[in-house]
């Protein structure tokens, strides 16, 4: 029964630069093949930029680890063509159930609405997400090259480009790229390098992670317990993923031995405790974690830039960790590759730290409020939270106090300097800085999804006449005009109705699909002003 994952290798192989002993400049270079690495060299390659990834192993990640991913990653991954493996083998998920002992307090539906492509979430262990992350880098062989066994000992910035000292099993050479994008962890090595800082706060306490394989009749949901019989005065999670995995989270508390806790000897009874004597299971993968919240003083720092957990660390209740690294490169490619061109001043980048800072510390909000809530740090607030768990399994208002992990949705950039302030009203939650919801839609006969049509570069979304007009050009930067009506039809009415279309409603969409501004009437001048402000130059 014991799950038999065979974790690849991959070769390392010298590169023509190490060869030669020339020194090459590359446009960017990317440290670290994780999810968020694999998922920037991708989204880069994607739009054309030629990638260098650097990582110091030659494997995918051991253990399950990360295992939740949310809806608006797997849009990401499926713009860039690798979505499609991730839902088909992992397991898509909506809903969730809490538990105060032996009850349960609260249900939630995290996609009650039909007509989304992606589901609201899948698990999927992350060495399963790495490998598709590969297989489909290999579809850009001309744009992207993996190179395994490099790490990365040095780094010397100046003022155009970036000087890398690496060292392989052949020893040390050097390479130069116009950007580097550091997606290295949470220890990242790089952010060491440059000084960077990287406050926050740590928790006090500790949590065992247990994959076990076994056969079990519980629902594909997210099950959270709070104080249950099998682990009094501590919490309790569990959900499923691939090949028969379950993920079993146990709170331990702060003064549990970590190495002692490790051990199958007490791991096993921990479970039997839970699941019955009776259930069969093996031990797949166990570790016991600390965690903290806690981002970077700058998202960029010169010719680097900092993505995921590099940037950002935060507690793994509400699975905010991989997700936002996503989300990070989402909104850094599109904006990497325009400064590449030269159609935007190098300044644009910073706009990078901007949404993406917000959002991080978004995310480190909510982050903290769950772990307050999961882990009371005074008697008050204890009564509070099980007050709250009690009233919730009667009384509708008590419900959304509680938080067993706010999970996972993406933060709209309301305060974006790249947005323009809205003049009209809407009944729609598309307004500037948020990402756009996606719905069916027919194009050229065939059914299809929204988020597909628009594609990845600037659109103009025009419910209604465009008057004849294909694209909309302002200072270098185009977007193409795509008229819901003729381009593309809206025959369920879902896409009017999230977007509060009706006949002449107007939207400016930017590369990372999110709404740049809209309005209720078409106005050229107003859609070339809005482009320029969405790329840095109004």
């Amino acid at each position: 029964m014991l799950n038999t994952y065979h974790y690849p290798e991959f070769p390392y192989v010298q590169s023509p630069e190490q060869q030669s002993g020339e020194v090459l400049r590359h446009p960017v270079v990317v440290i670290g093949a994780g999810p968020i690495g694999l998922t920037a060299c991708l989204d880069c390659a994607y739009r054309g930029i030629p990638t260098v990834v650097l990582d110091d192993n030659n494997t995918v990640s051991i253990g399950s680890r990360a295992v939740c991913y949310a809806k608006r990653p797997l849009e990401v991954w499926d713009r860039l063509g690798c979505a499609d493996n991730m839902v088909k083998k992992g397991i898509s998920w909506q809903v969730g159930k809490v538990f105060f002992k032996e009850d349960q307090v609260y249900e939630f539906d995290l996609l009650p609405e039909k007509d989304n492509k992606m589901p609201a979430m899948i698990n999927l262990q992350q060495y399963y997400l790495e490998e598709y992350l590969i297989e489909r880098s290999q579809a850009f062989a001309d744009r992207i090259e993996l190179r395994w066994k490099h790490k990365v000992l040095n780094m010397t910035q100046h003022e155009d480009y970036v000087t890398l000292l690496v060292q392989t099993p052949d020893g040390v050479f050097k390479m130069e790229a116009d950007w580097v994008i550091a997606c290295d962890g949470a220890n990242s090595d790089t952010r060491k390098m440059l000084d960077a800082k990287f406050d926050g706060q740590f928790f006090q306490d500790r949590f065992l992670i247990a994959d076990v394989v076994m056969k079990a009749d519980f629902p594909t949901e997210r099950w959270f317990w709070f104080d249950p019989p099998f682990n009094r005065n501590q919490s309790a999670l569990l959900h499923k993923q691939s090949d028969d995995v379950w993920r079993i989270d146990f709170q331990l508390g702060w003064d549990a031995d970590p190495e002692q806790e490790k051990k199958p000897e007490n791991v096993i009874p921990r479970i039997k405790a839970m699941l019955g004597e009776d259930v069969a299971f093996e031990l797949e993968w166990v570790s016991v974690y600390q965690f903290a919240c806690r981002r970077i003083d700058n998202f960029r720092h010169g010719r680097v830039l900092f993505a995921g957990d590099s940037a950002h660390q935060v507690s793994p209740f509400g699975a905010r960790g991989a997700n936002t690294g996503v989300q990070d490169i989402d909104n850094l490619a599109w904006k990497l590759k325009l400064v590449i061109d030269g159609r935007v001043p190098v300044s644009f980048i910073d706009s990078y730290n901007e949404e993406r800072a917000f959002a991080a510390d978004d995310n480190l909000m909510n982050s903290t409020r769950s772990t307050d809530f999961i882990t009371p740090k005074s008697k008050g607030s204890r009564f509070f939270r099980d007050a709250v768990l009690e009233l919730s399994e009667h009384y509708r208002f008590a419900r959304p106090f509680v938080n067993s992990g706010r999970l996972s949705c993406p933060t709209p950039y309301i305060h974006s300097s790249l947005n323009t302030p809205e003049e009209d009203e809407f009944n729609s939650q598309m307004s500037p800085g948020t990402n756009c919801a996606d719905a069916s839609v027919v194009v050229n006969g065939c059914e299809t999804w929204l988020l597909n049509s628009i594609g990845s570069e600037f659109t103009v979304l025009v419910f209604g006449e465009a008057l004849g007009i294909a694209t909309i050009t302002a200072d270098n930067v185009q977007a193409n005009v795509m008229v819901v009506g003729s381009d593309l039809l809206d025959q369920s009415g879902v896409l009017t109705e999230r977007y509060d279309g009706g006949t002449g409603a107007v939207y400016l969409i930017r590369p990372d699909q999110h709404v740049a501004a809209r309005w209720r009437l078409f106005d050229v001048g107003k859609v070339e002003n809005a482009l320029k402000r969405a790329t840095g130059q109004f």
